[in-house]
């Protein structure tokens, strides 16, 4: 009699062709070195990717130059431009800093802004009620330099103002649907002491925007203070800013303003109508 030979264990799980205990080590650790990859990939996302998303999705109008650090955190010089050809670009002095923190409802950050905020501005990007994004920011007071509007072409590379942008919101919020921009909250721009290349009058004066959001945004412009003065509203339809209003010069200063007045709008004797939509 011969003597019964027992399969070796490893012929055996090859003849029932399960193969897939032996390697499946192999396999959860390949896994686990591409997962491992990815999260690294997305963790330590250089920060030039962010720029470069940011100025395709502007149009070339909001760039971030010289970024550093990562998607998550780093810093970079911020310059506007219109986008065309040949725009002129202005840039930010100092530089940018940012911080994301990715959540379960979405995304919050802050901006440091060293040259215009006393403080991180924080703001929350997440899903609304209604299906559309939110971008909620911070209350916060922040100035900026009105030369920086030139970069965004016309007409204010034309007029290239001078002055100080100080800009303040309150319950601030921007939702983004399909086709439409609905506004809460309010924000208040105050423009101090501008003036315009295209007058030798400087400053030309001082001026308030007053946007209030809701089911109806509306848009206020008042004269706080000097010879230029300029008077408007408008309403946001959801997709584009109606407005209408006028400017003037204070008696005296009419030749100085003239050739400005001619500009900013359609003159009617001595008032200059301003109609945007």
């Amino acid at each position: 009699m011969k003597p019964r030979r027992t399969p070796l264990p490893g012929r055996r799980a090859a003849r029932g062709g399960a193969e897939a205990p032996a390697r499946a080590p192999w396999g959860w650790a390949l896994g686990g070195a591409v997962l491992g990859i990815l999260l690294a990939t997305l963790l330590w996302a250089p920060a030039r990717w962010l720029a470069a998303g940011l100025q395709q999705a502007s149009g070339g109008r909001v760039q971030l130059i010289n970024a550093r650090g990562t998607v998550w955190q780093g810093t970079a010089g911020l310059v506007l431009a219109s986008g065309a050809p040949g725009g002129e670009a202005m840039a930010l002095p100092g530089r940018l800093g940012w911080q994301l923190r990715p959540r379960l409802d979405g995304l919050r950050g802050r901006l440091d802004l060293p040259c215009c905020a006393p403080a991180p501005v924080g703001f929350a990007l997440q899903r609304g009620a209604d299906g559309g994004m939110q971008l909620a920011w911070q209350d916060a007071a922040t100035q900026w330099p009105a030369t920086l509007l030139t970069g965004l072409g016309a007409p204010w590379n034309t007029l290239k103002p001078e002055g100080t942008l100080t800009l303040r919101t309150q319950g601030f919020v921007l939702g983004f649907q399909t086709d439409r921009l609905a506004i809460q909250g309010q924000a208040t721009l105050d423009a101090t002491d501008m003036s315009s290349s295209l007058s030798t009058l400087r400053p030309m004066g001082s001026y308030r925007l007053a946007l209030a959001g809701g089911a109806a945004p509306s848009l206020l412009l008042t004269t706080t203070g000097g010879a230029l003065q300029l008077a408007g509203s408008g309403l946001w339809t959801g997709r584009s800013m109606r407005f209408s209003g006028e400017a003037s010069a204070a008696a005296g200063s009419e030749d100085a303003l003239s050739n400005l007045l001619n500009i900013i709008g359609r003159r009617d004797g001595a008032r200059s109508i301003i109609n945007l939509s």
